[in-house]
């Protein structure tokens, strides 16, 4: 008999959801609206309605559901708790407590980026890899590490935020977490529009950057691919950063392979380019054999690592 399990990929505007063959088969999927009204106390519930409403209407029983995977915007503890996501009310919650009581089902919660990232072993870019490490380039710099097929979560949940390792000093201009420094502020689509204008107002060399009326990650890939000479020294300035912040992570978990997602990461092929040119040269020589390679689940990668969850 047929045995199912359920992904959930919450976020600040939308919640994913996905029911799977335990074959990672993806039968449907879909999306809700995230309630974050009274600290986000109606999201769960919204979450184990429309779960027990699909499953019901695909003649699903409970019985065969051998769980549910959630991954969400915060750091989470290995038993599930949510130990702060601002951006949906919440603060010490137990999201598989609340949902297992919901649903009658079990609940496995972790970390979206993580999640994301045994999305990504299961069924995308990095299959058959034991060892990985997920990073996200969009608005902000996230990451994930699963080692031996397992996610790492650290002492309080908050492993794998690596843009939020220092990578500069001097640093006149706080982050979003109130350090300076930190990795997201010149590897994160925000970060590198940042890096080019700085340069922009530096250099009176032409640029067709300065024809951006909104100036965008997006652009600044797209005029270094046209060859634009200070496009160039943004995006090779961006390689040397995000590469030696790589190769130093490297030094500590050795993945067997970097996986990067995100926004940014539309760029294609340039970004690994620039990213291994940096990695290669500060990497230490037992770690030089890490594998690079973009991710090919996109947005559906929340849902497919949280229903992997279930299975390990």
């Amino acid at each position: 008999m047929k045995k199912y399990v359920i992904g959930v990929d919450v976020g600040g505007t939308a919640c994913k959801l996905g029911v799977f063959e335990t074959t990672g088969e993806l039968l449907t999927k879909w999306e809700i609206k995230t309630d974050t009204r009274d600290k986000g106390s109606h999201i769960l519930e919204d979450v184990a309605k429309a779960i027990l409403g699909k499953i019901a209407e695909m003649g699903i029983a409970t019985q065969d559901v051998l769980g549910i995977g959630v991954g969400v915007p915060s750091p989470v503890t290995g038993d599930g708790i949510a130990v702060g996501a601002a951006n949906l009310g919440w603060s010490k919650y137990p999201v598989a407590q609340v949902l297992n009581q919901l649903t009658g089902l079990p609940v496995k919660a972790g970390n979206d980026v993580n999640v994301a990232t045994l999305g990504e072993q299961w069924m995308g870019s990095a299959v058959g890899r034991s060892s990985a490490l997920m990073l996200t380039l969009g608005t902000g710099v996230g990451g994930g590490v699963v080692i031996d097929n397992r996610i790492v979560t650290g002492f309080s949940g908050a492993a794998g935020e690596i843009g939020h390792m220092k990578v500069k000093d001097n640093e006149t201009i706080p982050c979003g977490c109130g350090k300076y420094g930190c990795l997201e502020q010149y590897a994160s689509a925000t970060g590198i529009v940042r890096l080019a204008k700085e340069l922009l107002c530096r250099s009176d060399e032409a640029s067709a950057m300065r024809q951006c009326e909104n100036l965008t990650a997006k652009d600044v890939f797209d005029c270094a691919k046209a060859q634009d000479a200070l496009a160039l020294q943004v995006v090779d300035q961006f390689g040397q950063i995000l590469g030696t912040a790589l190769a130093n992570i490297a030094a500590i978990i050795n993945p067997e392979i970097f996986v990067i997602g995100g926004g940014v990461s539309k760029a294609g092929q340039i970004i690994l380019d620039v990213v291994q040119k940096y990695f290669r040269e500060n990497v230490f020589f037992g770690c030089a054999d890490t594998q690079f390679t973009l991710a090919s689940l996109g947005n559906d990668a929340g849902i497919y690592g949280a229903a992997s969850m279930v299975l390990n």
